[in-house]
Formats: C-alpha cells, sequence, structure tokens
C-alpha cells in the first residue's frame, strides 16, 4: 500500500437474494442483487463522501465526517468475526464477506 491510499474495512451480507454491504468507517451502506453491483455501488457512495468531505460542500466538516462518523459496534464485530473465518477456516460463507478496500487518494 502505497502513503496515497486509505484501508476501508466493509462487511457485507446476503439476505434472502440481496447483498448488504456496510463501510466501516464512514458508516455507509449499499444494497444489490449481487457482491459486485453492491460493491461498485458502495465504492461510489465512499468516492463522493470523501469528495464532498475534502473539497465539497461539507469540507467545514472535514475531520468529523472522516473521523468521527463509524459504523455500529455490531457491524465491526461482525467483520472481525468474517475476517477470522477467512484466514482460519478459508472463507467467511457464503452469505457473508469481510475485506480491506484501498481508496486510492489523489493529492491536492
Amino acid at each position: 500500500m502505497r502513503t496515497s491510499h486509505l484501508l476501508l474495512r466493509i462487511y457485507g451480507e446476503k439476505t434472502d437474494e440481496q447483498w448488504s454491504l456496510i463501510n466501516l468507517e464512514f458508516s455507509l451502506a449499499a444494497q444489490a442483487d449481487t457482491l459486485e453491483e453492491a460493491r461498485r455501488m458502495l465504492e461510489s457512495q465512499i468516492k463522493e463522501y470523501v469528495h464532498d468531505a475534502l473539497v465539497g460542500e461539507d469540507r467545514e466538516y472535514a475531520r468529523e465526517l472522516l473521523t468521527e462518523r463509524r459504523a455500529p459496534a455490531k457491524y465491526w464485530f461482525k467483520y472481525w468475526l468474517g475476517l477470522a473465518r477467512c484466514r482460519w477456516l478459508g472463507h467467511a460463507g457464503d452469505r457473508e464477506q469481510a475485506f480491506t478496500e484501498p481508496l486510492p487518494l489523489v493529492p491536492a
């Protein structure tokens, strides 16, 4: 990882026929029929959120938006449990995912 990347933790669950993903650092969520579609939707939300916080209309609140808006503890617990399952068992299961995504940041 380069220093121009921000690592974001994502937890996902499949309920019925929908995937729900939540970004733990910013408490953003997306829901879609497929995991890939939900990932694309969440990635778009995250990029817009970070842009608005750094250079958009919300930049006066950037510190709070980027450091103090976390997902509820139950999702952090599910994330760490899913990540442990992946590492110890080789998979988290067909109905949950835990992963870390780098968000490339372009210096202004």
